[in-house]
């Protein structure tokens, strides 16, 4: 195997985690979510930057010629999460 094929499989390694990383990021929404419902309402602000943050994201994962799926899928999370803690604490 030449260095940079090891480079690649790294740099690919580096971005399964980094998804998964993200969308464990956005599921920890789901305790505040539950709080904001039961009337022990959060901040918003933070949540619904998460959101805007995320689509911008997601956008630019589709909009490059070749597709970045690791950076879309690690976002979309984000959106509905970030959408749904930021609603429910209104």
């Amino acid at each position: 195997m030449s260095k940079q094929d090891e480079k690649e499989r790294h740099i690919q390694r580096l971005g399964r985690i980094a998804s998964v990383l993200s969308v464990l990021m956005y599921v920890s929404y789901i305790p505040q979510i539950m709080n904001n419902l039961q009337g022990a309402k959060g901040n918003p602000i933070q949540p619904f930057v998460a959101m805007v943050n995320c689509t911008c994201w997601v956008i630019y994962g589709f909009m490059k010629k070749n597709r970045d799926w690791p950076l879309v899928i690690a976002n979309v999370p984000g959106i509905f999460l970030g959408a749904i803690t930021f609603f429910t604490a209104l």
